[in-house]
């Protein structure tokens, strides 16, 4: 019997020849990621073990990227006790570089690699071919300290991708939209894969938003077959694969989906749950009080491309605020090199360091009682972005944009 993506992967750092879904396998990491959203609580634990060891300090990368620069006496400490340790034990550590997924995507992941990171949207790692998941504190500490962990097989869904999208639809539409229909739950401890003549067209920017949004839908991992688009990035960025792997043809899904890519319309996910999603006319109008752009899954140089065409020549509309953040510096740079940040200054935009920002909800652009913001974010649940009595919707780069020129929900279409 054949195997998936998945699959392959977790026997390969198992250091077995196969496995299947529903085996609990004893794997080895290739790299760990962990920010400072919860960094300072695995050196805590670590400071509290009767033998402390770390396995392989050059598997681990620390990124200070959720509230920075620090914005309370509470998170300066934090940031000292990671930054600290980090130093102590020659941990490869970033701060003020961007968001941790763009970091990994840009510096560290490849394909074939497993990977665990103390962030759920680690997933994002599945576009250049790798195997990341989210863990916790003590799942983190375990791995970090033995260089192992152990991983239940998931089984894996298999979304075949068609055709292409049309223009003004992105790939953050698509996977709202994959996400409305599974569900929210639709995906629960299982690998979402991506293949098909569809993916040709699909840069690495639309790969990372696609599966960095499938914890959204509940999804272990989310997995890209590693084609030539794959290739030349991971060149670009000066890495070669670790392996290279791809589902047999009589591999074992538990579903399978074939996605008309020209049928997917631009999307909004209403509030306060991911699966929400409508088009964007049956929001048209919704009073915005602010609007985001930026965070993992939509702050690489592209998404802010798409933004500043829609912006250019025009103004953010009264008592709206628009944050613009890119995902990191080299993003930063390069919006700047080509003028980008220009034309959403002077628009009335708020550029901001790169840094997680709104989509975290705690450090910058925290939105009030009954305020409501459209983002490009990974997440709308209550609360999510600031008081637990406003509201988010997540769109596409160009619906946000456009939105935050009229200051209500809104296509680009319509400007």
């Amino acid at each position: 019997m054949g195997m998936t993506m998945a699959e392959k992967i977790i026997a390969f750092a198992a250091g077995k020849e196969s496995c299947k879904a529903g085996d609990i396998e004893t794997v080895t990491l290739d790299r760990l990621m962990s920010n400072d959203g919860t960094t300072h609580l695995t050196i805590d634990m670590y400071n509290n073990l009767k033998k402390q060891r770390i396995a392989d300090k050059d598997k681990l990368v620390w990124i200070i990227d959720h509230n920075i620069p620090a914005d309370s006496p509470k998170t300066a400490a934090s940031h000292k006790k990671m930054r600290d340790f980090a130093k102590e034990h020659g941990i490869t550590f970033y701060e003020g570089e961007g968001v941790c997924h763009q970091i990994m995507m840009e510096k560290h992941v490849r394909p074939g690699e497993l990977i665990f990171g103390a962030d759920s949207h680690t997933c994002a790692y599945g576009a250049l071919g790798a195997f990341g998941t989210g863990v916790g504190c003590t799942d983190y500490l375990y791995a970090m300290v033995t260089g192992t962990s152990w991983l239940l097989v998931p089984e894996t869904i298999r979304f075949n991708l068609h055709g292409s999208l049309k223009k003004g639809v992105y790939a953050r539409d698509l996977i709202l939209t994959i996400i409305g229909r599974i569900s929210a739950n639709g995906a629960n401890y299982k690998a979402m894969e991506f293949a098909g003549e569809g993916l040709k067209g699909l840069s690495i920017a639309d790969r990372i938003s696609i599966c960095n949004l499938c914890v959204e839908a509940g999804a272990k991992t989310a997995l890209m077959e590693v084609d030539d688009v794959a290739l030349d990035y991971l060149k670009a960025h000066g890495r070669e694969p670790k392996a290279i792997f791809k589902s047999d043809d009589d591999a074992v899904f538990s579903e399978v989906f074939d996605i008309d890519l020209s049928e997917i319309e631009p999307i909004v996910a209403k509030p306060h749950f991911v699966d929400n999603i409508v088009p964007v006319s049956e929001c048209e109008g919704t009073k915005i009080d602010e609007a985001f752009l930026g965070s993992c899954n939509n702050g690489r140089i592209e998404d802010l491309r798409v933004g500043a065409e829609v912006i250019k020549g025009k103004h953010v509309a009264e008592k709206v605020r628009f944050l613009v953040v890119p995902a990191s510096r080299e993003v930063y740079k390069q919006a700047l090199k080509e003028g980008l940040l220009d034309i959403f200054m002077s628009a009335g935009a708020m550029v901001m360091n790169p840094n997680c920002s709104v989509c975290w909800g705690a450090c910058q652009g925290v939105i009030g009682e009954g305020e409501t913001l459209i983002s490009t974010g990974t997440r709308n649940f209550k609360g999510r972005a600031g008081h637990k009595d406003s509201f988010v919707y997540l769109a596409s780069a160009a619906t946000v944009t456009a939105s935050a020129i009229k200051g209500y929900i809104t296509s680009a279409e319509v400007l």
